[in-house]
Parts: structure tokens; sequence; C-alpha cells
């Protein structure tokens, strides 16, 4: 297992310099994490944690809650066969049923060879073309037993790779640029809210140190 690479980490940190609080970034940084890996190795983990500002397991926890990350090793492929109302109308439990024969795997598994990981998803938005199948997150539509096969040899002889990218890239288009504001105007905001949540801080301070006080003499004259 391995950490971010030497060029993910530049990148890594560049995404932490977009934000105006660095965990700000913890989620982008795990897709990027994602992207190198297909998963969220505990080494990169760690990185994110170091990175943003938090523990590990703020990390792991967020991770975690999200279907689309992935804490656990997954195949190249992530297929997923919407199961909702309008595909379940359609034949997804049927399509679900031969995409298990036709892989060899049930339902939350992985193939042997590490290329594909089998998955029953909620709905997918594609209800127009029922049954809907997700291959990381790419969308095939109307999809019977003889069209999900052909989709299967597309993606195990390697023709369908400019379309669907390995698991874990959810955009292959990396955000260029930082915000669209000058950076000492950034600094200069932050400076100030910095200030106003001191001032703030220091006005409860003050307010719950005279409240005290008054209970005290209260208590005295009584």
């Amino acid at each position: 297992m391995a950490g971010l690479t030497t060029e993910n980490l530049a990148k890594a940190r560049e995404t932490v310099a977009l934000y105006p609080q660095a965990r700000s970034a913890l989620i982008p940084l795990c897709h990027l994490a994602q992207s190198q890996e297909g998963w969220l190795t505990p080494e990169a983990i760690v990185q994110i944690a170091e990175l943003v500002g938090v523990s590990a397991a703020e990390v792991k926890g967020t991770a975690s809650f999200y279907d689309m990350l992935h804490t656990e090793p997954v195949g190249k492929y992530l297929v997923g066969v919407c199961t909702n109302i309008a595909c379940m109308l359609g034949g997804a439990y049927e399509l679900l049923e031969h995409a298990e024969n036709r892989l060899g795997v049930r339902c939350g598994q992985t193939t042997p060879d590490g290329k594909f990981t089998l998955e029953e998803m909620e709905c997918l938005a594609g209800c127009d073309g029922t049954p809907c199948v997700a291959v990381n997150y790419r969308f095939f539509l109307g999809l019977d037993n003889g069209s999900f096969d052909r989709l299967v040899d597309d993606l195990d002889s390697g023709k369908l790779e400019a379309q669907v990218p390995a698991h874990g890239t959810l955009s292959r288009v990396p955000r260029q640029g930082g915000l669209r504001t000058d950076g000492q105007e950034v600094l200069a905001e932050r400076a100030a809210s910095d200030q106003a949540i001191a001032a703030r801080k220091a006005a409860a301070e003050k307010a719950a140190a005279e409240a005290a006080e008054a209970a005290e003499n209260s208590e005295k004259k009584s």
C-alpha cells in the first residue's frame, strides 16, 4: 500500500491552498487520493489528515459516510446496478442476477483478478433508460443481459478506457487556478474575520465573567 505520489502530494497542497480553512479540502483530497489507488489507503488517510490539520480517524470517519469514497480495496471497475423502483420494474433484479453469474461474484464482492467489483445501487437518475448501470460513475442505460455482457467484454479488453477511467477518478478535468480574487484581498478578509471572531470571544468571556461576579455579589448580599 502507498500514500500519495510526489505529483499528487503537490496537487494536494495546491488544493488545500484554494480554501480559507485547510480542513475544507478534506473531501477533495479524498477524491484525489482515491483517483491514485482506487481507494483510500491507510497511508493516504494519514497524509490527508496531516495536510488539513485533523486526525486520521476524522478523515476515515468522513470518508466512510460517503458511498463514492472507499476505505477498502475495490476493483478497477466498480459496476453498480440500480434496483430502485423504475429500474426494478424494468428488470433490474433479473439483470443483477445475470451480472452475478456473468462476473462469478455476489454483490459487494470483487472478481479474483481484481478487475470488477459488483454492487447494488440506489437511484442513479437514469429512469428514462431502465435498467441503469453505472461503471465508475459513468452511466449505461437500458441494458439487458446481452448488452451487459458486451459492456463487460469491452471493459475487460480496454476498449472503453477513454470513456471509463479507473475507479476513483470522478473528474477528468483538474481545477485550474485558485480563487478568482486577489490573494492579498483574501488574506485581508481572513485577518478581519479572525479579529472579529477573537473580539466576539473576548466579549463573551467578559460578559460571562461579569455575570459570575454579579451572581457572587448577589449571594454575598443575601
